[in-house]
């Protein structure tokens, strides 16, 4: 069902940048008995990779929140200790669910009253700085903007009565970064959480309109072993 905007929003060009990386893996899926955000691609840390996508200064991010489960905070310090990684970020103990981790992430910009945040999965380290740069200009015009792609393969959708096929050219797969004016964002994170929520994209849904932005292929969400040798492929090419 669509929704029409109510939020009152006025463009900002020169809003401050800020960003959360939420990173919540156990490593069930990958089966390597390490958090999969701390897995080794090509010599550092996935998270690490995605911290210093986001440190670029182009991007002109003025702050980044790395958002951890309370009991991996002190395996990330030693791994940035032992990887000799000065990036500037603020550490926050995330929730039981990534709506928990991200409104923990908010948490800690409280102190900034205006400016855009993106919100990143911590274990997209292949992210470009070119698709980062197209959420937060397109959020600068329109309060709210995700990368997404469109799907190569056939879709269907399943039913009691057995599956049906849905058009593709219509559907987009949801990506990260998606990037909101932070009031926006405070006000949808300040509604209670629903199962529906998948992404940030659906907790703004009935306050805003999404908009989108072409993502990039290569920008793949590390989630089983397969993953990590398609990044280091992609990482060497």
């Amino acid at each position: 069902m669509a929704h029409s905007p109510v939020h009152s929003f006025t463009p900002s060009p020169i809003a401050p940048r800020y960003a959360i990386l939420v990173a919540g893996g156990t490593g069930t899926r990958m089966g390597a008995g390490m958090p999969k955000q701390f897995l080794l691609l090509r010599g550092a840390p996935v998270l690490l990779h995605t911290l210093r996508r986001f440190a670029e200064p182009a991007l002109n991010v003025a702050e980044i929140i790395v958002v951890l489960p309370a009991d991996q905070l002190a395996t990330w310090r030693a791994l940035c200790e032992e990887h000799g990684a000065e990036i500037p970020h603020r550490l926050v103990a995330g929730g039981a669910t990534r709506w928990a981790s991200v409104k923990a992430g908010l948490g800690a910009l409280a102190g900034h009253a205006q400016g855009l945040v993106a919100v990143h999965d911590g274990v997209r380290p292949l992210v470009s700085a070119a698709v980062v740069e197209r959420t937060y200009a397109a959020a600068a015009q329109h309060a709210a903007a995700a990368a997404a792609v469109a799907p190569k393969d056939s879709v269907r959708t399943l039913s009691q009565h057995g599956s049906a096929a849905l058009n593709r050219r219509r559907l987009r797969l949801m990506q990260t970064p998606q990037t909101f004016e932070i009031d926006l964002l405070r006000r949808a994170y300040a509604m209670p959480e629903l199962p529906a929520f998948t992404d940030d994209a659906s907790v703004v849904d009935d306050l805003c309109r999404v908009e989108l932005v072409e993502g990039d292929y290569r920008n793949l969400k590390i989630t089983t072993p397969e993953d990590l040798l398609i990044a280091e492929a992609l990482f060497n090419g």
